[in-house]
């Protein structure tokens, strides 16, 4: 059996027109004052990779371009749609008008584990990631539909942002991508 590493060439790639031009991920990403410029680049990445329909960058999150997010992001900023939105509780009230099922990703009483959710295909979802230290807002919390929570069976009581925004766009992707059109 052949394991060759594959070039960069062979990958098959989109380019940026052909990203902006594909059929997006029901998926939205908001960023609820995260300060790490990294950890912001690691999302718009991470977003890039599943398709993901857009990012609202809210509060301190800082906006591209900025070489720090630029650094990570590897040019995802330029492929995926984003917007900066000052407070996130406006931009909650306005999704949820739109009829996107806001979740809160944080541990929080009530949350349903993230490997029991499963997402309505039908549906566009937005998850919430928060700041480093403080994570979601509780004000934004109580304004989501639900809260998801990473099942974690360490001794640690968190993942760093740029990996759960990867393990729950992952799970959320694959779930999505399993149901029938």
């Amino acid at each position: 059996m052949s394991r060759r590493k594959l070039k960069n060439a062979e990958l098959d790639r989109k380019s940026v027109e052909e990203f902006k031009q594909a059929k997006k991920t029901p998926i939205i990403v908001v960023l609820d004052n995260v300060r790490s410029l990294n950890n912001i680049g690691s999302v718009f990445r991470t977003a890039d990779a599943f398709l993901i329909k857009k990012i609202y960058l809210c509060g301190i999150t800082a906006q591209p371009p900025h070489k720090d997010i630029q650094k990570t992001a590897l040019g995802a900023t330029e492929t995926v749609n984003w917007e900066y939105v000052e407070n996130t509780l406006d931009l909650i009230e306005k999704l949820k008008g739109e009829g996107t099922k806001v979740y809160a990703i944080e541990q929080a009483e009530g949350a349903i584990m993230l490997n029991d959710f499963q997402p309505k295909s039908e549906e566009v979802c937005a998850v919430i990631f928060g700041n480093e230290v403080k994570g979601v807002q509780q004000k934004v919390v109580s304004a989501s539909d639900g809260v998801i929570e990473i099942p974690q069976l360490g001794s640690k009581h968190s993942l760093n942002i740029s990996v759960s925004t990867g393990v729950v766009l992952w799970d959320l992707f694959s779930k999505m991508k399993s149901q029938p059109d």
